[in-house]
């Protein structure tokens, strides 16, 4: 067996294994560790390491086992797993994930998300689904802050969907909003699926940040057309609010509610966003102003307890952790498959096929999309990603542009049946008469118009590259 064929057989092991349910990081690492020491064995020089260890003593004795033990020690294998953990925990790029993850923690918990909603509810209230669009410009906000998809879905599940079933909304037809809306934190900077992305394509981060700002907006923007657009032709999907409810509102009272609810985090989050645009702050130094900014906001709405605190590191701990030691897995993992032949393998044979750019990148895009519906976007990012962008040079695609489309495309992960993530995490606190089934169903428009964003991203690069290079030039 040759060692190319052995790098396959690593990566067919390793996607039956996570299939079977086991850790992936822990997966990733194993399998490194283990085909890296077949690898990197040479039992020549293991031999003489022995002979020279056992410096003439007894060979069967206790003293010459524990020399044995030591030679069979002596693999680069573990030199490599090691230097791959440093490498990560020292990664100044990776150091803005616990601080946006902090920050969105935190912000969650303040109680923040209630008031913004109540107050976008009014304030659209002569908008046709004005709940919907309410509830949509709050999961982006709330998910441009947090970056956390199941975090959003739930609370705005909690908050946002109870309140239209009351108003009568058609329940596929909400259910769909709260998926769609809670996916987008993934693209809309600044997005730690972006930090993520840049860390292991070596795209810079703010370039990055700068190309999904007009594609993330234009599909936030998709989306509301399409709900107001819905709602005006059929009132019975979205029935307006009654005028009771908002009679009493008056016009500088709806300004101050805006002042205190919307305009604070919003001004967060284009504060930590402009300071990395410009130049301003590295997106390390950004993030800890944003986690600094989220403590502040909860203390200004005295919702900053030190249980709220404890849980918020105590989140932010656990998810960062998760995505290190993915990497750690994964680049060991990476390495000793490229070290193999896996990597020139699949470019031999990728390149072989004589297929157009075009093609490649809709390949890419379904594999990826398919990918999305056993993994999340972290595993899918870390792992699977660094498979293609050695193929990126060939079929003359930029990183950047690949990775815009990557995050357009890890939208459709969330929303797709039978896997749709978004549908589970508002299943699991949707009223019992909800019906998974009515949440799909719900979901399957907003997929459309993922793809349909995706389509014109291809056909306007503009759309990616007009910021970066207003900025940055090229």
């Amino acid at each position: 067996m040759t060692d190319p064929q052995v790098a396959v057989m690593m990566l067919g092991i390793f996607i039956f294994v996570i299939m079977l349910g086991f850790p992936i990081a822990y997966t990733l690492m194993a399998l490194g560790v283990g085909f890296g020491y077949y690898a990197y064995y040479d039992a020549a020089i293991m031999a003489r390491v022995y002979q020279r260890l056992l410096g003439g003593a007894d060979p069967d004795s206790f003293y010459g086992q524990l020399v044995w033990i030591r030679a069979l020690f002596n693999n680069r294998i573990f030199d490599l797993l090691v230097n791959q953990t440093y490498s990560v925990m020292a990664n100044d790029v990776l150091t803005a994930v616990p601080l946006f993850l902090f920050m969105g923690y935190i912000v969650e918990r303040a109680n923040i998300v209630s008031r913004l909603f109540t107050t976008l509810q009014l304030a659209s209230r002569r908008v046709p689904g004005s709940l919907a669009v309410a509830a949509l410009i709050t999961c982006a906000l709330f998910a441009t802050a947090t970056g956390i998809v199941g975090a959003v879905v739930t609370l705005m599940g909690l908050l946002a969907f109870p309140a239209m079933l009351r108003a009568r909304y058609d329940t596929s037809f909400a259910s769909g909003v709260i998926c769609a809306g809670g996916t987008l934190g993934i693209l809309i900077p600044p997005s730690i699926m972006l930090i993520v992305y840049a860390a292991t394509s070596g795209v810079s981060i703010v370039r990055l940040y700068a190309g999904a700002l007009i594609p993330g907006f234009m599909l936030a923007g998709l989306y509301l057309v399409y709900v107001v657009g819905r709602a005006w032709m059929n009132p019975k999907l979205a029935p307006p609010p009654p005028e009771e409810e908002t009679a009493g509102v008056s016009g500088g009272q709806l300004a101050l509610m805006l002042l205190t609810s919307f305009f604070p985090l919003a001004i967060l989050i284009l504060a930590v966003l402009g300071a990395i645009l410009f130049g301003l702050a590295t997106p390390s130094e950004a993030a800890a102003i944003g986690a600094l900014g989220g403590i502040v906001l909860a203390a200004a709405y005295r919702a900053l307890t030190w249980k709220r605190l404890e849980e918020s590191v105590y989140l932010t701990v656990r998810t960062a952790a998760m995505v290190c030691w993915l990497f750690v897995g994964s680049w060991t993992f990476a390495s000793v498959f490229s070290y193999l032949g896996g990597e020139q393998l699949i470019k031999d044979f990728v390149t072989g096929l004589e297929i157009s750019p075009l093609l490649f990148l809709i390949l890419a895009q379904i594999i990826i999309f398919l990918l999305g519906w056993p993994l999340e976007w972290s595993e899918i990012i870390i792992i699977f990603v660094p498979i293609f962008l050695p193929l990126l040079a060939h079929f003359e695609i930029d990183p950047l542009f690949f990775g815009i489309l990557i995050a357009l495309n890890l939208q459709t992960s969330f929303l797709s049946p039978p896997m749709a993530m978004s549908a589970y995490y508002l299943k699991g606190i949707a009223p019992p008469h909800v019906q998974l089934v009515q949440i799909f169903k719900g979901c399957m428009p907003f997929l459309l118009i993922v793809i349909v964003s995706m389509v014109i991203v291809y056909l306007l690069p503009g759309t990616v590259y007009w910021l970066p290079s207003l900025v940055y030039g090229r």
